[in-house]
This record gives structure tokens, C-alpha cells and sequence, in this order.
């Protein structure tokens, strides 16, 4: 509804030239998969936030389009299919990518190039963290239709409101010897891609893989589960997963422990609404205040004391 309402309000005369979104991503020291997106009709600027949010998300996609993606000094070309989705997975092939912060890069003749970082796990890392963005990182308001829908359309990055204590508490997880990785798996639109990495940036979080939801009948329900289980293959070792009680978080969770029993090792649960039924959340640490996180955290020995003391609490002003 909300595409089609878009696609009258803004005229064609809009959007500028083509463009390549390369989705910042998470991988290992032996292979790394990088996706993206190739857009025909790249969205210019706008006179208004809702006019640019608009924009994002009713332009159109480029199939067929030859897209040269490089990584490392590895080069693969490929075409991007009938929704301008690519994707390409590299491999070490005897010399192991470096650990850390990678740039990852892809073009398109004709097109404005695409560049992402790249977070690559160090081997002895103690687990990996997935965490949801809505209203577990960003307030969305997503249970309260009229906040959620202002919230998509009328924010952005500079004015929508940060949860809180979160970007503490996640440095915290960061905060070992050997770093995990981070990667957001979301409902928010692959078309806020840049907007999303813009938020988190702002906002002192680490640096975070975009796993974010391609719009579409099939990613109506159940699109979190086939990342995440790629993600768990992907990249080994534990997982602590990060959500909120909102939408469908805890059953999504708890699906995915019951499927990988000896991979899951924390789950943390925000409360945010549809948090009356303690079934929900059986086996997971539900807070409403971080600084609780971290507290479980600690006697979980995911994070330091020391750390968690740093977290600051909303319930006494933000002091640690």
C-alpha cells in the first residue's frame, strides 16, 4: 500500500543516475559472501524526510545488470537478477583474509559503485552476536501503528530516537581480546541500507553486517530464520541473539535454539510491548533497562565487569 501510495507521489523526474548498494556483511578468516543490490533509477535528494524515504524505497531495480565485485584482491563478475539482487562468495584459498575491518567494493558501468565494510571474525573469537534493529536498537514503535508508520517514513537517521544504553552494552560484547562480529538481521527495507548504517554509526554502536529484509510476499513472515541459519553456517562457533518482545523475536529465537542447541549461547529479549506471557521468553534474559543485560552478561562471562559498570541506566538519568 504504502509503494503504491509512493509510486503517485513522486514523479520519475525524481531519481538520478543508476546506483550499486553493496550491503556491509560479516565473514571468516576462509570465506567471505558479500550481497547487494543494483538500483536502475538511484534516488536522488529530496525537500523533505518523508519525500527522500519515499524515494528509497519505490526505486526501481536493474536486472541483468553486470556488476564487478572485489575483495581482497579477488574479482568475481556477476548479474544481478530480476530484483537487482547479487551475490558472490569469496574464498581464501590458502591465504587467510585478514581479521577486522575489510572494504569490499562493487561496480557497474554506467552506475555509481557500491563500497562496504567487511567485519572479519577473528578465529578465537568467543561467539558472534545477531541482533534485531527495531525497537531493540532504534525506537519504532513497531506494536503502535500511527508511531511505527511515522517512524519509518518521517525519520531518519539524525531524528530517529536511539534505545537507551544499547550501544554501551553492545560495546561491551565487542569489548575482548578476540572481537566478535556483529551482523543485523532486520525487517527494515535493503532501501535503508544507508540510512541504517548512518543510525548506528551516529550512535557509537560497532560496526555491524546489514542483513536487512528484501520487501516482498515471501519475506511477509519467517524471513529471519533462513539469514540467521546462513549466518550460523557461515560463521562458527556460539551465537548470542539480541531481539525485543514486540513482534515474533522470542518464537524466532527459540526456534532457532531448538535447531542449534550447541550454538546458541544467550538470548536477550527487550521488552517492548507483548510482554505478559512469561512462556515467551522461557531460557532468555527479558530486560527492560540494559544495564540488566549486562548484569545477566556478566554472570553469562560474555563481558567484563569492569564494562558492564559503564552501562548506563535511562531509570537513573543515563548515569553509569
Amino acid at each position: 500500500m504504502l509503494r503504491l501510495l509512493a509510486l503517485c507521489l513522486v514523479p520519475l523526474s525524481a531519481f538520478a543516475q543508476p546506483v550499486v548498494l553493496l550491503f556491509p556483511a560479516v565473514g571468516t578468516t576462509a570465506r567471505v559472501t558479500l550481497s547487494g543490490r543494483v538500483l536502475k533509477n538511484g534516488p536522488s535528494g529530496g525537500s523533505s524526510t518523508l519525500s527522500r524515504n519515499l524515494r528509497r524505497l519505490t526505486t526501481s531495480n536493474w536486472e541483468g545488470a553486470e556488476v564487478d565485485v572485489r575483495f581482497h584482491q579477488q574479482q568475481a563478475v556477476v548479474r544481478s537478477g530480476h530484483d537487482g539482487n547479487f551475490a558472490v562468495t569469496f574464498s581464501a584459498a590458502g591465504h587467510p583474509f585478514p581479521q577486522g575491518l575489510q572494504t569490499a567494493e562493487a561496480a557497474v558501468k554506467g552506475a555509481e559503485p557500491g563500497r562496504a565494510t567487511v567485519d572479519v571474525m577473528d578465529a578465537q573469537a568467543p561467539f558472534f552476536v545477531v541482533s534485531d534493529f527495531d525497537d531493540t536498537l532504534a525506537v519504532t514503535n513497531v506494536t503502535e501503528r500511527r508511531r511505527f508508520v511515522e517512524n519509518v517514513l518521517a525519520k531518519d537517521e539524525l531524528t530517529q530516537a536511539v534505545v537507551p544504553g544499547m550501544a554501551a552494552f553492545y560495546a561491551c560484547l565487542r569489548d575482548r581480546p578476540h572481537k566478535p562480529v556483529f551482523a543485523l538481521v532486520s525487517g527494515s527495507p535493503v532501501q535503508y541500507t544507508a540510512r541504517i548504517s548512518r543510525f548506528l554509526q551516529l550512535h557509537d554502536f560497532p560496526v555491524f553486517g546489514l542483513y536487512l529484509r528484501d520487501l516482498g510476499p515471501s519475506t511477509l513472515s519467517d524471513y529471519k530464520q533462513p539469514v540467521i541459519r546462513s549466518l550460523l553456517e557461515a560463521v562458527p562457533g556460539p551465537v548470542v541473539l539480541v531481539g525485543d518482545s514486540g513482534e515474533k523475536d522470542p518464537e524466532v529465537y527459540a526456534q532457532l535454539r531448538a535447531e542449534f542447541p550447541e550454538r546458541v549461547k544467550a538470548i536477550f529479549i527487550r521488552k517492548a510491548g507483548r510482554a505478559e506471557d512469561p512462556s515467551r521468553f522461557e531460557g532468555m534474559t527479558l530486560f527492560d533497562d540494559p544495564k540488566q543485560a549486562a548484569s545477566r552478561a556478566v554472570a553469562q562471562g560474555l563481558i567484563e565487569a569492569r564494562c558492564a559498570e559503564r552501562v548506563p541506566s535511562p531509570r537513573d538519568g543515563g548515569a553509569p
